[in-house]
């Protein structure tokens, strides 16, 4: 972890941050003059992020090679910034991964793992920075799901369940806390151009007829619906389509659907 010094600039935190959204994300809070707090696992790419970053914008940007599915990972973050009294006005929740399969099929230590960082890690650090933020009456927290939140995707189970706890969970908080002075945001991206596909062990946007966005388009449309105060947003205008179509139809069809569509998606080991 590099030494990041005080400075009267505020102070982004974003995990999952040394590539795909998380990597955008933490671009363009640079380019809008946030100084940066970045976590992932991977302290090489970090380094060489935040060093880019800083000498590119003059901003002050530090990082934390730690994985966030552990107690021990979300604390040292906790530790690294508010804990050290640096004041965090954004926090980005971006870390997670997914995993394509048949639920009896897949590695019971890899499901648990994925739910730790995608539901555990996520909901610690949301209320940890949230009560941080309600006390001061001001910051911002940007949650990301997934399209996969709207409807149960067999074949990407318990991924998809993951998300739909990030949607609920955000969309709750943001009502709750927008009195408080405090904005919190989800952002549903659907297919990426990212390395998701290959860490979930599944074909990508090619292999099915979802759209596809770049992160750089993803990371633009969650910090401008964060800015807007909006409760959630999905990135991509089909599919927000299919999502509103599929309340007009017995909740079974979406499902079935989805079925057939991630059954094929998985890549033979």
């Amino acid at each position: 972890m590099t030494d990041g010094g005080a400075t009267d600039r505020a102070l982004a935190v974003v995990t999952g941050a040394s590539s795909g959204i998380g990597a955008a994300l933490a671009r363009l809070l640079a380019e809008s003059g946030h100084d940066l707090f970045l976590v992932a696992r991977r302290g090489d790419a970090l380094s060489r992020l935040a060093e880019g970053l800083a000498k590119t914008n003059g901003i002050d940007a530090s990082f934390l090679a730690a994985d966030l599915g552990t107690p021990e990972g979300r604390e040292a973050l906790f530790a690294g910034t508010e804990g050290a009294g640096r004041v965090v006005s954004i926090l980005v929740n971006n870390a997670g991964f997914g995993l394509n399969g048949p639920e009896a099929e897949l590695p019971l230590d890899r499901v648990l793992s994925m739910l730790q960082l995608n539901v555990v890690a996520t909901a610690e650090l949301t209320h940890r920075f949230l009560v941080a933020m309600r006390a001061r009456r001001a910051g911002g927290i940007l949650n990301v799901s997934s399209t996969a939140a709207f409807y149960p995707a067999p074949y990407l189970a318990a991924y998809g369940a993951s998300k739909a706890f990030i949607l609920s969970f955000t969309h709750a908080l943001h009502e709750e806390a927008k009195k408080d002075g405090v904005t919190v945001t989800c952002l549903c991206p659907g297919y990426t151009k990212t390395q998701f596909s290959a860490v979930a062990g599944m074909r990508g946007a090619e292999g099915t007829p979802f759209p596809e966005l770049t992160a750089d388009a993803v990371a633009k449309i969650g910090l401008e619906a964060l800015e807007k105060k909006k409760a959630y947003v999905v990135t991509h205008p089909l599919d927000r389509v299919w999502i509103a179509s599929g309340r007009l139809v017995p909740r079974s069809v979406p499902v079935k659907l989805g079925a057939a569509v991630f059954s094929k998606t998985r890549l033979r080991q």
